[in-house]
């Protein structure tokens, strides 16, 4: 199945039972769900489906649950997370013997971490992985603080390896934003940039990104697919009334600590019920009761919950 560096990539959330183990079954049905919302792939093993926190036994069986759930309604992509080029490579080929279809490279930490990167270093890591597994890859750009950052010419490093279909820009930075999408204008052939930023989708999209690869796609599938149509037509009034909605619940969520987005969107998917629990993985915190009664309200501005109150079931 063909891999499209557009549209919106939805990167789900993984629900987990309250002693910490992944729900099957409630996974199988949330992927069906997502999947029926037509993104253009599903992306799991990334950071929003606690991918640094699963053993790898259980990556690989929640990419075969995926894969059946979505019974080929769209493209899987698993995220790569390795700390060396050799590791990664393995490990690649252990995700796709597993069904993933393409890869998001994580940056191998602590390798990669702060700025500058060497232009050499991260296209030797990405093109090691290209070689040795040879599927359709997202390279991963990661905020400044944390690197690495890919200026013009490590983009246009990483350009001329054939398997590099688009870039995840999730540096949460407007400014970089804009430089990324004008030096993607620049290569010789076509690489797609999908934001990363959940609280600027819609402005990045506007700003002239092909989609998204994202967690708030994770909730607000059909909504978001919509919203880039929108961005894609040419219809910014619609986009722009979609986003107004979406847009303070998706800022709340990824605000400041940055880290509790997920116990927060899972308390929104459990608010929708389609999450029976919020359970996160130690030692990751859940949300208080403030916090709880806040997304409440925002879920339901956003039009994601009934017009009337809703009571939480306790985990």
């Amino acid at each position: 199945m063909t891999v499209a560096a557009r549209g919106i990539v939805a990167a789900p959330f993984l629900p987990m039972l309250p002693d910490e183990s992944i729900d099957w079954s409630t996974l199988r049905a949330y992927m069906a769900w997502i999947a029926a919302q037509r993104p253009t792939a599903i992306a799991m093993n990334m950071d929003a489906s606690e991918g640094p926190a699963l053993d790898r036994d259980e990556q690989l069986e929640v990419l075969k649950v995926a894969k059946a759930a979505i019974a080929g309604a769209c493209p899987l992509v698993s995220g790569i997370i390795a700390g060396s080029t050799r590791d990664a490579v393995r490990w690649g080929r252990e995700l796709a013997a597993a069904g993933a279809e393409a890869f998001a490279i994580f940056p191998p930490f602590p390798t990669f971490l702060g700025n500058p990167v060497p232009a050499e270093m991260i296209y030797r890591y990405h093109k090691a992985i290209a070689d040795g597994v040879g599927l359709p890859m997202f390279a991963f750009q990661f905020p400044r603080a944390f690197g690495p950052d890919f200026p013009p010419e490590t983009l246009a490093r990483l350009c001329t390896i054939p398997q590099i279909v688009g870039l995840k820009e999730a540096s949460f930075d407007t400014p970089k934003t804009v430089e990324t999408i004008d030096a993607a204008k620049a290569l010789p052939r076509k690489l797609g940039i999908l934001t990363g930023s959940d609280t600027f989708i819609w402005e990045a999209m506007v700003m002239g990104c092909d989609g998204a690869l994202i967690g708030f796609a994770g909730t607000a599938t059909a909504e978001l697919v919509e919203m880039q149509r929108c961005a894609a037509a040419g219809d910014y009034a619609r986009g722009a009334a979609i986003w107004e909605r979406l847009g303070p619940l998706a800022r709340h969520c990824w605000r400041a600590p940055i880290r509790d987005y997920r116990p927060r969107m899972k308390e929104v998917l459990k608010l929708q019920g389609l999450f029976p629990h919020a359970t996160v993985r130690a030692p990751q915190l859940g949300v208080d009761d403030a916090e709880r009664a806040e997304l409440a309200r925002l879920a339901r501005h956003a039009g994601l919950l009934p017009a009337a109150p809703l009571r939480a079931v306790g985990d």
